[in-house]
This record gives C-alpha cells, structure tokens and sequence, in this order.
C-alpha cells in the first residue's frame, strides 16, 4: 500500500460520501418533481425541510475529491478535464443550477417560486445522470490518452455517448432517488407522507436490482475490465452476496417500517455497488492505461497532502457531525 493508493482511496471515500449524502439530495429533487396527488404540496415542502440544512454541505465531498485528484492525480485530471470536458461542464452548470435555483425556490416572492422549484427539480434530474455517464465512461475504459482518436465527436462524445456510460447514468439517477425516498421516510413526522416515501422507496428499490442487471449486461460489451472483475476476481461473490443482504434488508426494513435500519442497509448498498466499481478497475485511475503509480505526483507532494487531509479532518468531520446533529436530530 502506498500514499499513492492511499490517496486514492481517499478520494473514492469522498466520493462516496458524496454519493450517498449529496444523491440522496439529487433524489429528493427527483421526487419534487414527480409529487402527485392531493398532498403534493406536502411532499414537496418534507423534501425541501430535509435538503435545506444540509445540501451545500453534502458538496464538500465533491470539492474534496476534485482537489485531491488535480493536486495527487494530475495527468489523471488533466485527461478528465478534456476528453470528459462536456458531461463534466453540464455536471458544474447542473449544481449551480440547482443551488441557485433551490435558494429562489425557498426564498424568491410566491409568484416565482414554482418556477424556480421547476428548475431545481429538472436541474436534479439530469446532473446525476450526467455524473453517473461520466464515471461509466472512466469504467468502460473509454477515456484514453485521445492520440488514436481524429474528431470531435470522437474524442470528446463518443467515450460517453455510449450505451454502457448512459445506463451508469440512469443507474446514478435510480440508486440517487431511492436513498433519498428512504432519507425521507425517516424524516417525515405524518403518517400519511412516511407512507407515501415507503412506497416510493419499495419501487426505487425495485427499479434499482432492474438497473444493475442492466447496466451488468451493457457492461459484457461496454466495459470488458469492470465485466471481468465482477464477475472473476476473488472478492467478487463476497461483495455481490454482501450487496444482496444489504438490498434485501433494506427492502424488508421499509416493509415492516424499520426507518432506521433501512436507512442504514441502503447506504451500505449503495456504497458496496461504489466500491464494486473502484476494486473492478484497480490499480488503474482511469483505465485501461493510467495507473494510480503513474499518474501520481512526486512523492513529496503526497505526503504534504496527506498531512494536510489528517489536518483537515480534524475540523472537517466534527463541523459536519455538529451539523447534522443539530439539524438531522429528531430523525
């Protein structure tokens, strides 16, 4: 294990920790966007109070990860940034978006408001797409060092204007909407809105075991390395047969309204299937070609690095855990 690696799995913990926290406030946009019935309102209104103390928060998991990727990982950055330039550019114009549209949702004058939670619902509809296209491009092994490649189209869409990085999209949006109808069930304080997530959260459930048989199938052409891991490497049927208990859980939890313990098996997927990923393709950063030991920077710069994260930490984690004890603490 080196500090490269080290580093690595760093950024992919922030990663998940951006997945599990800051999708699930992607999925709460999602469902703002499908309320129905007579108690849309309502349901509308539990989405914002849980996404409002918290959402900007949730995105320093992303700011982590970006800054330790372009600091550790340059060449690695450096080729994200420019054969990945236009998901990834409508991934930061789909934030803004969404941010900015929420504050005018909450605090605009009435007459505006619907029309800014519009753009805030749409805004969270299409960006975790586009996250998930991007990190299903990095598994498809697409994003190469482009001197093969002549053309626009070929060198800065085709890698992931294909069939396997979109269903990584869709697979993002679904796994996204279903934390986020769990998150929700714990905390709604009327009866009829936990029953109104729970079923929402079954289904979401449901489509997501639909969404990963798919997205495994597109992967048998589209992503021979991720394919090949999950499929033969050593850790592969603990790590399928863990994800499984904890899908299984998870949907039997919101069947006899266990909030809490369905929360907690609904993380646990998520981050299994995340994980799934990051052991497919390693020690690749972004195969099939760039290594986490190539594409690091001198060693020097790891180490202060790494001090600086063990620094960080230490204000980091407690801010965020006095956060949401004050705010998350009746749910």
């Amino acid at each position: 294990m080196t500090l490269a690696d080290i580093l690595a799995g760093i950024i992919f913990v922030a990663l998940n920790a951006y997945a599990v926290l800051g999708g699930a406030d992607f999925g709460g946009g999602l469902w703002d966007l499908l309320a129905l019935g007579s108690r849309k309102e309502h349901q509308r209104e539990l989405v914002a109070e849980a996404i409002g103390p918290v959402w900007e928060a949730n995105h320093v998991w992303l700011i982590l990860a970006i800054v330790l990727l372009f600091t550790c990982f340059p060449p690695a950055f450096a080729r994200l940034g420019t054969l990945l330039h236009i998901p990834l550019s409508l991934v930061l114009i789909g934030i803004v978006l969404r941010g900015s549209a929420f504050t005018f949702w909450r605090y605009g004058a009435d007459e505006e408001q619907r029309h800014w939670g519009v753009v805030f619902a749409i805004a969270s509809l299409i960006t975790p797409v586009l996250l998930g296209t991007t990190a299903g491009a990095i598994a498809s092994g697409a994003v190469g060092d482009g001197r093969q490649r002549d053309g626009f189209y070929t060198l800065y869409v085709a890698p992931w204007l294909k069939p396997f990085p979109l269903s990584v999209g869709l697979f993002a949006l679904i796994a996204f909407a279903f934390l986020a109808a769990v998150y929700l069930t714990l905390e709604a304080r009327e009866r009829e809105l936990q029953e109104e997530f729970r079923r929402r959260a079954l289904a979401s459930g449901g489509a997501l075991l639909l969404g990963a048989v798919v997205t495994l199938l597109f992967s048998l052409n589209g992503a021979p390395r991720v394919r090949d891991g999950l499929i033969f490497a050593a850790w592969a049927l603990p790590l399928h047969l863990l994800t499984a208990a904890a899908a299984i859980t998870a949907l039997a939890a919101l069947w006899v309204r266990r909030w809490r313990v369905a929360r907690a098996a609904a993380v646990m997927q998520v981050s299994l299937i995340l994980w799934g990923w990051a052991l497919s393709q390693y020690p690749y950063i972004l195969p099939p070609d760039l290594s986490i030991a190539s594409a690091a920077a001198p060693r020097a710069t790891l180490r202060l690095v790494l001090g600086a994260v063990a620094v960080g930490a230490v204000v980091l984690l407690p801010s965020l855990y006095y956060l949401f004890r004050v705010f998350k603490r009746s749910a």
